[in-house]
């Protein structure tokens, strides 16, 4: 792939204002939001086009500056819903703020992230209504304004808001259609999912999203004939700016009812794109397999890929005919990505070879976030793909094995952190974001990532261990649910050990008369033999075998230092 290489045609915007406007000409009658309401027992459904949304967001966005907030920041907390988005949007077409905060934060945690980014509003669902009231009282933050997206006796409502907000628009009030859009100033306040107490704030700017949003459209396969669920959470970039890249296709967006109905989702909806972490993709494709297993099938699809593999080298396609059984157990899945760590390969592989185009992204919430992608065109199973068309990237200080740090840049990349020049200073050096993750850029140009820099293991013998590449081995076993390797000190060495969380469902029914020390045996020798395959530096030599989840970001990475804690406690 040329550096200049692109695929389809979309123009370069420089706010989001343009993006949303672009797409309601373009798509004005497809239907953005397909909304389940339940009543009950009984459930509706409703349809929402890209010019009601557009009206709803002028509609809101009006409530708000009457609101007087027109200039300021609104934090926004809930799980995945319409009124999220909505709420999004309408602060980003009026130049607001928006702070976006994990809808999963502990009361001190989310009290201390109002008043970390000076939040003058906030946006919530009911779930937070007593913690604000306790945040009200406590008088810590400088939140005036508090928008409940239910019906609230206690605070505002964003449903009266936006209808005032339409009574104003109405009147030929154009205050908030006509407010200023300053491209590379303050858009969106993120607080990071790291793995520290004190996650850093990251400033984009639309400028920064907007470009972000160009050059995702310039090489990936997004159809306004698709259906997206949006399951990603909307406070990570990776979800709010696939939501803005949604809405930039003239795609349709359906809610999903929780992570165990994803499977019932993706058919109520039909669903043709979806973007997710790995541990739920390999999770799909790994029931996906146990169903074909199930009703004996195992051996005709490994006959017909072969079939099918050999006709697609002849530039003849008929995947999606062949496997349309299959395909339709998952709505008709046409398009998935995934992002956030690194995806198994077979499992790319595997649903690749059954018609649906899998690819795997890479990004980091400080470039709004995606810096390098597979595409429908170039693939390398293991690798990230290739830097976005306005993205360059470099690997510095290589050891003998060409792997070094990451680093890049591009109009996505952040202004700095909030309030924490040191921080800024230490990743952003002369234009160029130093991602933290190891990697390399084979001859083909294809960029493979092998770790975090932070994270790897340094053996007293010199040899580094770089754990992601020990846990996606044994993160293949279908015993393993996930896993953590690390060294464990011991004496004046590390240890190398793994803790590892097996799979109490593929227990119960595939061993169902099993204790935990026969499990732990089971595993050991499957580590073991996984061994074999590696250089004996490389020997996980030690076994912490449990069922509990382990802690992890929103995005599911492991907190590994906070898990180490909990080991060395243990």
């Amino acid at each position: 792939m040329k550096k200049d290489e692109t695929f389809f045609e979309y123009p370069t915007f420089d706010n989001i204002r343009e993006v949303i406007y672009y797409s309601v000409n373009q798509y004005p009658n497809n239907v953005a939001f397909k909304l389940k309401h339940k009543n009950g027992e009984e459930v509706t459904y409703q349809d929402i086009t890209y010019k009601e949304f557009l009206d709803e967001v002028n509609y809101l966005g009006t409530g708000l500056f009457n609101l007087g907030l027109q200039g300021k920041r609104v934090a926004i907390i809930s799980k995945n819903r319409y009124e999220w988005v909505l709420s999004f949007i309408a602060l980003l077409l009026g130049g607001i703020v928006a702070v976006p905060l994990d809808k999963d934060l502990k009361f001190d945690e989310f009290e201390k992230s109002l008043i970390r980014s000076k939040a003058d509003a906030i946006i919530f669902d009911t779930k937070y209504e007593e913690q604000l009231k306790e945040i009200r009282a406590n008088g810590k933050t400088n939140l005036r304004e508090y928008i409940s997206m239910d019906s609230s006796e206690e605070f505002k409502e964003l449903l009266k808001i936006k209808e005032n907000g339409k009574k104003i628009f109405e009147s030929g009030n154009q205050r908030y259609l006509n407010a200023e859009i300053k491209d590379k100033e303050l858009a969106e306040l993120v607080f990071t999912s790291g793995t520290t107490a004190e996650s850093k704030v990251v400033m984009l700017s639309q400028y920064n999203l907007a470009r972000n949003i160009s050059d995702m459209q310039l090489v990936e396969d997004f159809r306004e004939t698709d259906v997206n669920l949006a399951f990603l959470p909307l406070h990570h970039t990776f979800g709010s700016t696939g939501q803005l890249i949604m809405l930039s296709s003239g795609l349709a967006t359906a809610f999903p009812d929780g992570l165990r109905y994803i499977a019932q989702n993706l058919k109520e909806y039909g669903v043709t794109f979806f973007v997710g972490v790995p541990l739920l993709i390999e999770n799909i494709y790994k029931k996906l397999n146990q169903e074909i297993e199930r009703q004996g099938k195992t051996k005709i699809v490994k006959v017909a890929k072969v079939f099918t593999n050999f006709l697609l080298k002849l530039h003849i396609d008929v995947r999606r005919k062949v496997y349309k059984s299959i395909i339709d157990q998952l709505g008709g899945l046409r398009f998935v990505i995934s992002g956030a760590a690194a995806l198994d390969k077979e499992v790319e592989k595997g649903f690749n070879e059954l018609g649906i185009l899998t690819v795997q992204g890479y990004g980091l919430t400080e470039a709004s976030p995606v810096l390098i992608a597979e595409n429908y065109k170039y693939r390398n199973y293991g690798s990230i793909g290739f830097p976005m068309p306005s993205v360059e990237v470099k690997i510095i200080d290589k050891n003998e094995e060409g792997i070094g740090e990451l680093i890049a840049k591009g109009p996505n990349v952040m202004m700095g952190y909030y309030e924490d020049d040191i921080s800024t200073s230490n990743t952003l050096k002369d234009g160029w974001l130093y991602t933290g993750d190891l990697a390399y850029i084979d001859k083909d140009g294809f960029v493979f990532i092998t770790g975090r820099k932070k994270n790897v293991i340094v053996l007293k013998n010199g040899k580094n261990i770089y754990p992601e590449e020990l846990e996606f081995l044994i993160n293949k076993l279908d015993i393993v649910k996930d896993c953590m390797v690390f060294g464990l000190p011991k004496d004046d060495d590390l240890l190398l050990s793994v803790k590892v969380q097996y799979d109490e469902e593929y227990v119960k029914e595939n061993y169902p008369n099993v204790d935990e020390q026969e499990i732990e045996k089971m595993v050991w020798e499957k580590i073991k033999e996984i061994n074999q395959s590696l250089p004996i530096y490389k020997y996980i030599k030690n076994l912490i075998l449990t069922k509990e989840e382990f802690i992890k970001t929103t995005t599911a990475k492991i907190k590994r230092h906070e898990e180490i804690k909990r080991i060395t406690k243990e």
